[in-house]
């Protein structure tokens, strides 16, 4: 399996599909992470064919060089190097608005995912269909793989209630479908009615990790430092809704977590005791550089995968997160906001299930509830399967 032969579906659209945005005003909505094999960005495919009119770009969380840290906002600008103008949908608006889209006849969607629900980028894209659905523009979605694979799903589906943009839609928090089978399956089952194109890649297979694949790899965002963290996010992630580091502001972010007041090593005793398979668990000392406890020494674990196939990470750190409210009850704390409804933590996880047991100390209804969830999308999402 190792250095597989996939072709991008970016690579597909220059081969078979310029024809069918001739003459037309061209979107593209990308970041950093669009380019070919070669490393030549979809900016500049567009911009130098000669039967692509490229006369917008849209730019997502982060940025179109992916720069910006998050959640921080950024305004319109006028790309240096084509002279397009570059519209933003993480400030004033994450959707994009009637005269944006009156700039473009079609739209392009070029970006990699990482394969977690949390990850906005999906949502960018949804809002996109949205916006071609309500203008009658068509849109082509580039596929690219999903670098966990797509396998194995974990997760729970999230109440209507609590429905944002880092959980817009209920799919569990490990998905396991590409940018283009989500396209597909956010297009039908929740009625967006866009008139919606994917582009397939060629040569990927769902048991495929991003290191089993001959392309090279571009971070899609700041913290996302390689496979193994975001094989670790789907359940690393939640740890943004506590007052716990989550590794933000060191050079392993979501793979460590900790806080000045808990003991690395009797943590990392307690995780390793829980025998969870393809994790172990080692103490460690820290100081974030920026976000929670700048400058402030740290203790707790960083999580080491010794197995891909066989780790979990959602059910992980679950069990992770039941140790410290055990070990830490009054220390540990759930963080609210005035802005938000709920607490960002119950918004991460999808409903108020998972803190309260957490808080309760029995997280196994929990994950019961995860198993139901997960076998329950697992039927649903079988007709939107484009690879096998």
């Amino acid at each position: 399996m190792m250095n597989m032969e996939v072709k991008l579906g970016l690579d597909v659209f220059m081969e078979h599909y310029v024809a069918d945005v001739k003459g037309k005003r061209v979107g593209l909505l990308t970041n950093q992470t669009g380019a070919n094999r070669e490393l030549v960005s979809t900016i500049r495919l567009f911009h130098e064919h000669a039967d692509i009119n490229l006369t917008a770009l849209f730019a997502p969380e982060h940025g179109l060089k992916t720069n910006a840290k998050e959640g921080e906002k950024f305004s319109d600008f006028v790309h240096s190097s084509t002279g397009v103008t570059v519209y933003s949908l993480y400030g004033k608006s994450k959707k994009p608005t009637d005269a944006m889209m009156a700039e473009v006849d079609v739209i392009v969607f070029d970006m990699q995912d990482i394969g977690a629900r949390y990850y906005t980028y999906i949502y960018t894209m949804a809002y996109m269909m949205e916006a071609c659905a309500r203008t009658r523009k068509k849109m082509f979605v580039l596929d690219r793989p999903n670098p966990i694979g797509g396998v194995e799903v974990e997760g729970n589906f999230i109440d209507s209630d609590y429905a944002s943009f880092v959980g817009l839609y209920p799919i569990p928090n490990r998905h396991g479908m590409t940018v283009g089978e989500l396209a597909s399956y956010f297009n039908e089952e929740f009625s967006i009615h866009c008139d919606l194109v994917v582009v397939e890649m060629d040569g990927w297979k769902r048991e495929c990790f991003f290191t089993d694949i001959n392309l090279p790899w571009i971070p899609p965002s700041p913290n996302t430092t390689g496979l193994d963290m975001m094989l670790l996010y789907p359940g690393t992630c939640l740890i943004e809704g506590t007052n716990l580091s989550e590794g933000r502001g060191t050079t392993q972010p979501f793979e460590i977590v900790g806080a000045p007041f808990i003991d690395g090593e009797q943590l990392q005793d307690e995780v390793n005791a829980l025998g969870m398979s393809g994790v172990r668990a080692r103490a460690l000392s820290f100081t974030p550089t920026y976000q929670k406890f700048t400058g402030e020494l740290c203790e707790g674990i960083q999580l080491h995968i010794s197995d891909r196939h066989t780790f979990k990470p959602l059910h992980a750190f679950v069990h992770v997160l039941a140790v410290i409210a055990r070990l830490y009850p009054k220390e540990l704390k759930f963080l609210e906001y005035g802005s938000l409804k709920h607490p960002m933590f119950d918004l991460l996880a999808g409903n108020s299930n998972l803190r309260l047991a957490l808080k309760n100390g029995n997280v196994e209804s929990y994950l019961q509830q995860c198993q139901r969830d997960t076998e329950a999308f697992l039927m649903k999402r079988q007709s939107y399967l484009r690879y096998r």
